[in-house]
């Protein structure tokens, strides 16, 4: 692999910057020693007319970030890649992808765990283990008036080999929890192919059976929440997603649950490493 400046073997690049619905049929993935940020240069390829499928993927970053312009470190060991797609789609609609791609990644994950806890999801963007997390998504999109997306950048963290000290919310790492025995490229394979399989049945379905699957791996549906949003906090019971996919709070005291389109998402009761999950219909704790 090479630096930022040239490409490992990369396939030709053709110009699609008409919305494309379809199956991502093929990835290319374009892999680099080093970049700023693989949502960044995702984002440039997307605007010069990078396919739909194009993935790149670095082994370190200068400047990642997640949600907010928070700083993501980036050390080697760890996963760290963007997608490029064109759902076409409206802006609303695209930001659904962030739910299609954490069970994605959830499903990936899993398949790296057999016999340890299986991965949950933290609205909107989170993927947990042990109540820690392990991963985060970073949803970016350019917009072709104001019915549509040109394209959308799906930007995936994950912490294979190693994870940050000193973060706002517990994390932890693969190799920490029972996968070590995998390595970054093959986390990759497995998260893309769970993608395509829900990206697909997402086009064809809309959001429905992705919110079902969703839930079914939530932490802390049906407990108490609170979630900060610029300027103020909300607290009480997470009730589940709407239509939409935004996050319905039921504030204490009131019988109407408040839609939530955005904000960072905390568990008073988690403050150690147990996950809190819906099984059938009864809360269960996993240590």
């Amino acid at each position: 692999m090479n630096d930022q400046d040239e490409e490992v073997d990369p396939k030709p690049e053709p110009d699609l910057t008409a919305p494309n619905h379809s199956v991502l049929a093929t990835h290319s993935v374009l892999a680099f020693d080093v970049l700023d940020s693989t949502n960044d240069e995702a984002r440039r390829r997307a605007g010069a007319g990078a396919a739909a499928g194009t993935v790149v993927w670095a082994l370190r970053q200068e400047a990642g970030r997640g949600r907010r312009g928070r700083r993501w470190d980036s050390p080697l060991g760890n996963l760290y890649c963007s997608l490029i797609l064109r759902p076409g789609c409206a802006p609303a609609a695209g930001a659904q992808l962030s739910l299609v791609a954490a069970l994605a990644l959830g499903e990936a994950l899993e398949a790296c765990l057999v016999g340890h806890p299986r991965p949950q999801l933290k609205w909107p963007n989170d993927v947990l283990l042990e109540g820690r997390k392990v991963a985060g998504i970073l949803l970016e999109s350019e917009a072709a008036g104001a019915e549509h997306t040109a394209w959308v950048v799906v930007g995936v963290g994950v912490n294979v080999a190693s994870f940050p000290d000193g973060t706002d919310y517990p994390a932890t790492s693969l190799a920490c929890e029972g996968g070590a025995g995998f390595s970054v490229g093959e986390v990759l394979q497995l998260f893309l192919a769970r993608f395509q399989s829900w990206y697909a049945q997402w086009c064809r379905e809309g959001l429905a059976p992705v919110r079902a699957a969703w839930l079914r791996r939530a932490v802390g549906l049906d407990l108490p929440i609170s979630v900060r949003l610029h300027g103020e906090t909300i607290t009480g019971t997470f009730s589940g997603l709407d239509d939409d996919g935004a996050l319905l709070l039921l504030p204490v005291g009131c019988g109407k649950p408040r839609r939530v389109s955005a904000g960072d998402v905390f568990f008073p009761w988690l403050t150690n490493p147990v996950v809190l999950f819906k099984d059938g219909g009864v809360v269960v704790a996993a240590r």
